[in-house]
């Protein structure tokens, strides 16, 4: 049986320690309001003045918030290690925020491994959208005005990137086949990167 390869989207984030936990919402709630199928009456936020989408669901903005805090936590330990273990300055840090959409499949075949009374369906990955978010961590007026330029340029280009794929790669969404309210589970997941690369975006 050949194994399905999800579809897979790569976005940028950039912010300051300050707006990193706004930014990774705006784009999380971006990204779930066109793959969101449950009805739902239009909402939006504001984040660094930019008018952004909101889906209004008290289970998925608490999966949101706790995953974009435990993003930021670990920025900020990330940030407060770099400090005091170098004498150079520390210019930010980096970290990877996923969501994952599934499918229900019927298995197919039968194994010993699975548990007796364990029922037959798996759930297959069929779209990811990976967040590389890069923080910066300013110290003068002229290096913030800098920041918040390319803090609200990112995310504009980042969110008009999603409204683009998802118009333009529509095949490979699995047809809904379950009454259930939410037919394709998802999870976010916080994966930590390398440190101290905002340099590398031409900022300072």
């Amino acid at each position: 049986m050949e194994k399905q390869t999800p579809q897979e989207f790569i976005l940028e984030a950039f912010a300051d320690p300050a707006s990193v936990r706004d930014v990774v919402r705006g784009i999380l709630h971006t990204i779930f309001f066109h793959r969101f199928f449950p009805s739902l009456a239009p909402r939006s936020r504001e984040v660094l003045d930019i008018t952004l989408p909101y889906v209004e669901d008290v289970e998925l903005d608490t999966m949101i918030e706790k995953r974009a805090a435990e993003l930021a936590r670990e920025l900020d330990a990330e940030r407060t290690h770099a400090h005091h273990s170098s004498r150079t300055r520390s210019a930010g840090g980096r970290g990877n925020i996923s969501v994952q959409f599934f499918e229900k499949k019927r298995r197919r075949g039968w194994s010993t491994m699975r548990p007796f009374g364990v029922g037959g369906d798996e759930e297959v990955c069929w779209e990811s959208w990976n967040v590389k978010v890069t923080v910066a961590e300013p110290r003068t007026e002229s290096e913030r005005a800098k920041v918040r330029k390319a803090m609200e340029q990112t995310l504009l280009t980042t969110v008009m990137k999603i409204v683009t794929c998802v118009n333009s790669h529509k095949e490979h969404i699995p047809p809904i086949t379950s009454s259930e309210a939410n037919p394709f589970p998802y999870q976010i997941t916080v994966n930590q990167k390398d440190a101290s690369w905002a340099t590398r975006m031409g900022i300072y």
